[in-house]
C-alpha cells in the first residue's frame, strides 16, 4: 500500500470555527488556487521550498508532494483534497485577511446569524430556552476576543461562551439597555455565519 492510500481522516473543526474560517474567505479580493497542482505549488512558496516541511503538513511523504508538484499526480484523496484546500485558504491572502480582521476588531464589529438552543439565567425570568435563529452585530470588543481566541488554538467548547455572551449582549440585553443580569448559553448549534 503506498504512502498516498494510507492518508488518516481529516480532522473535523466545529461549527463556530468553520464559520470564522468561511468569513475570511469571503475577504478575498482573488480566487484561491484550485487544483491540486497549483495548490502544492503555493503551499511550497509559503513553505520556502521544503517539500518535506509541507508534507509533514499535509501528511503524506515527501514523495507525494513531489508528484503532485510535478503534475504526475492531480486527483488527490477526499483528505488530502480537504487539507490542500484548508491548508492553501489559510495562507491565501494575508494581508487581506488581517485588514478585515483589525478593521472588524477595532471599529466595524461583525455580523452574525445562528440557529441554536438558547437557554437563559436571570432573576425574574420566564422565557424558557429553546431553538432560536438570530441575525445581530457583534461589538468590535467580542470580535476582538473571539479571533484572538481563534488564532491562539481555541476550541469550540472555548469560543462557544464568548460567542453566546457578543450574541446576549446585542440582541438580548440591547446593549445593556434592557434584561440586566441576563445570561444566555447556545448549544445544538444548527447553523452559525459570520460575516465581516
Amino acid at each position: 500500500m503506498s504512502d498516498h492510500e494510507q492518508q488518516q481522516p481529516a480532522p473535523r473543526r466545529g461549527k463556530v470555527l468553520e464559520a470564522l474560517a468561511r468569513a475570511e474567505r469571503k475577504v478575498f479580493t482573488r480566487p484561491a488556487p484550485k487544483s491540486a497542482n497549483a495548490q502544492v505549488k503555493f503551499l511550497l512558496t509559503r513553505a520556502k521550498g521544503s517539500t518535506k516541511a509541507l508534507a509533514e503538513r499535509l501528511g503524506v511523504s515527501r514523495r507525494t508532494v513531489e508528484r503532485y508538484r510535478s503534475g504526475k499526480l492531480t486527483n488527490p484523496q477526499k483528505r488530502l483534497q480537504a487539507a490542500l484546500v484548508e491548508e492553501t485558504e489559510s495562507e491565501w491572502q494575508p494581508q487581506v485577511r488581517a485588514q478585515a480582521r483589525a478593521q472588524a476588531s477595532t471599529s466595524r464589529g461583525m455580523m452574525v446569524e445562528v440557529t441554536a438552543y438558547f437557554g437563559f439565567t436571570c432573576t425574574g425570568s420566564s422565557d424558557d430556552g429553546r431553538e432560536r435563529q438570530i441575525t445581530t452585530d457583534i461589538s468590535p470588543t467580542y470580535v476582538k476576543q473571539i479571533l484572538e481566541l481563534q488564532e491562539a488554538g481555541a476550541t469550540e467548547e472555548d469560543l462557544h461562551p464568548i460567542v453566546a455572551e457578543a450574541i446576549t449582549e446585542s440582541y438580548f440585553t440591547e446593549w445593556g439597555t434592557r434584561a440586566d443580569g441576563l445570561r444566555a448559553d447556545f448549544t445544538s448549534v444548527s447553523s452559525i455565519s459570520f460575516r465581516f
